[in-house]
């Protein structure tokens, strides 16, 4: 067996999309990915993030919002950028660059009920979702099936 990939997902606050991101690269990738993820601005894991992961099986209650600078980046292989409408942190590091723009599930908007929110998470969830797997199909690497739908 080859060594495993070594990931980093990154956003601002490390609350939603990356949180994501490493859950479902854990899931999905099992013993052939290290998975880490951070932000620039690191603030706490979104409940909602929590709750649609949940739903496929996958469990973000120990998840913790990490700075991009607690990163060693002699730890990264791949960095991938998840940031769509602002400006993404910078990663330092020798890692190869993926950007694969996501919009951020999370709003303040008032008027934005429950249903809403479970579905702007669950549609991010879904489209980082696809990009991991086509991801680690052209690089060769098994995908694990996740519980839920």
């Amino acid at each position: 067996m080859s060594a495993p990939v070594r990931l980093l997902f990154l956003c601002v606050a490390n609350s939603a999309r990356s949180q994501m991101a490493e859950g479902l690269a854990r899931a999905m990738l099992g013993a052939r990915a290290v998975v880490q993820s951070a932000g620039s601005a690191a603030t706490s894991v979104n409940p909602w993030a929590v709750e649609v992961m949940g739903e496929l099986g996958v469990n973000l209650t120990t998840h913790t919002s990490k700075s991009v600078d607690t990163i060693d980046a002699g730890s990264v292989d791949v960095v991938i950028t998840l940031c769509a409408e602002e400006v993404c942190p910078a990663f330092l590091g020798r890692a190869e660059r993926l950007h694969w723009p996501v919009e951020d599930p999370a709003t303040r908007d008032p008027a934005m009920g429950p249903e809403a929110m479970r579905g702007r998470f669950r549609a991010a969830r879904d489209e980082i979702r696809g990009r991991l797997a086509a991801w680690a199909a052209a690089r060769g690497l098994a995908v694990d099936a996740l519980d839920g739908r």
